[in-house]
């Protein structure tokens, strides 16, 4: 299955508002959310994605898509 990892730039707005360190990092397997990190490895082969025309239902027009392991941390 298709693992998409995504910057969740709202949280980006919100930790720079409110002096926080929430994760920013997304990762999806479909349209659900796995987990939040501050950093990934991809254990393999990815590709970046860019589709404005057809974004993520969570708005992201740019993500890394990957069958690899991925590791959030």
């Amino acid at each position: 299955m298709i693992k998409k990892i995504h910057v969740n730039s709202n949280r980006i707005r919100s930790n720079a508002k409110h002096g926080t360190d929430e994760p920013v990092i997304t990762l999806r397997h479909g349209n659900k959310v796995m987990s939040y990190g501050h950093s990934v490895q991809i254990l393999g082969p990815s590709t970046v994605v860019y589709r404005p025309e057809s974004p993520l239902p969570c708005g992201a027009k740019v993500w890394i898509e990957t069958e690899s392991d991925v590791l959030v941390s």
